[in-house]
């Protein structure tokens, strides 16, 4: 029997334990029901041998092992988003202010689909090596120093031993059975900037005795906009944003500062040390204006950089799952994916895997309404599973 048929065998179940995760949502650091659970799930499952805390509190490591081999993993994250769920389903967030917006219930089921089919493969000698199976808390937001959940897995030394990392995201812009794949850099590094400027303030009356921050940085934007359009070549992938703007408590008192926070993605490397150059330089012109500035630039995550090789095999695991499936060969996006933190370190890939629901308008990430076709997840599981054996065979695709 195929993988993916066995996987058809308990669709049933993927989509309860989806819907149970989706109704109890935790925030990055604090998936303790989210893990527990996981924890219970697993300890159904013959052939694993599980961990958990290493690196987080909330962290589950479950290792399936044949004997010698390569080690393969595989990861999901768990956590949730601050944001109030509108989607008036059965399966709703019970947890107010909190929600899977961002299909990471949906990853941790298929990841625990694959557990399922490998732990009942075990015995047929599939395989030989080990497949590690990564349930990551907090890829969505970063805590007091700093750092999300890939960071703290990789110091923990989960990956130390392992030779390729597999990995899947929903896709809400692509139906069920339609793929995103993309050789190389495929979402952005994420970086914020917090800039203040420094002048005299003074009474709203009598402009020309003071020096103005607003009216500064009222001419540092234009510039700082003009990054991408004239000082990055149009064939690269660059955005500046800025996200919030701070001044000034009176209507009638030129304030003495004004500050402004944003985010720089980017793709390559290069372009990343660019933008900050060139940020740095725009802001340069305040002290032609009369005032003095402070600007930092804090690293986040770095751009997703998927392995040719492994997606060879991702390719090869889908064509013989099903033939028909449409595979889209494009980049992901701009948005940031802490999984970047682990292709730094090893080979690693991850896909997007369609899960549209038909109804005539979207369902983005990250928002209120996200919802996704629950048919998506046994095409997702067969993927990973196929993936993983073929990577143990090292077998030249």
């Amino acid at each position: 029997m195929s993988v993916y048929c066995k996987v058809l065998e308990f669709e049933d179940q993927l989509i309860e334990w989806r819907r149970e995760l989706h109704q109890f949502p935790e925030l990055s650091f604090e998936e303790f029901r989210t893990s527990e659970r996981v924890m219970e799930i697993l300890q159904a499952m013959e052939h694993i041998n599980i961990e958990k805390g290493v690196g987080t509190p909330t962290s589950i490591i479950a290792t399936i092992s044949t004997g010698e081999g390569p080690t393969v993993a595989l990861r999901a994250d768990m956590d949730a988003l601050p944001i109030q769920e509108q989607t008036n389903t059965p399966y709703e967030s019970q947890n107010p202010g909190v929600m899977h917006a961002c299909g990471h219930d949906a990853h941790t089921a298929i990841l625990l689909g694959a557990a399922k089919v490998l732990s009942d493969l075990v015995e047929t000698e599939s395989w030989k090596g080990t497949i590690k199976l990564i349930f990551q808390p907090a890829e969505e937001a970063q805590d007091e120093h700093g750092l999300s959940g890939s960071p703290y897995l990789l110091q923990a030394g989960v990956y130390d031993k392992v030779e390729a990392a597999f990995a899947l995201h929903m896709c809400p812009w692509k139906k069920s059975g339609q793929l995103l794949i993309n050789d190389g850099f495929s979402m952005a590094n994420v970086d914020e900037f917090e800039a203040t400027i420094y002048a005299t303030g003074g009474h709203g009356g009598y402009p020309e005795k003071s020096t103005d921050p607003i009216w500064m940085l009222s001419l540092v934007l234009p510039g700082l906009y003009g990054i991408i359009s004239r000082r990055i070549a149009a064939a690269e992938k660059g955005v500046i944003s800025v996200g919030e703007i701070r001044s000034g408590n009176a209507t009638n008192i030129i304030p003495a500062k004004t500050s402004i926070r944003g985010t720089i993605r980017s793709y390559t490397p290069a372009i990343r040390d660019q933008l900050e150059r060139e940020l740095h330089q725009v802001f340069q012109m305040v002290h032609s204006l009369g005032g003095e500035y402070q600007l930092n630039v804090s690293r986040g995550e770095p751009a997703l950089y998927n392995d040719p090789y492994l997606n060879q095999i991702v390719r090869h695991s889908v064509r013989k799952i099903q033939k028909h499936i449409d595979v889209f060969e494009e980049a992901f996006g701009m948005g940031g994916e802490d999984f970047g933190y682990v292709s730094q370190k090893l080979p690693a890939t991850m896909f997007f895997l369609g899960c549209a629901l038909d109804e005539g308008y979207s369902r983005d990430l990250h928002t209120p309404v996200f919802d996704i076709d629950e048919s998506s997840f046994v095409l997702g599981v067969a993927i990973l599973v196929e993936s993983a054996i073929v990577r143990t065979k090292q077998t030249i695709i």
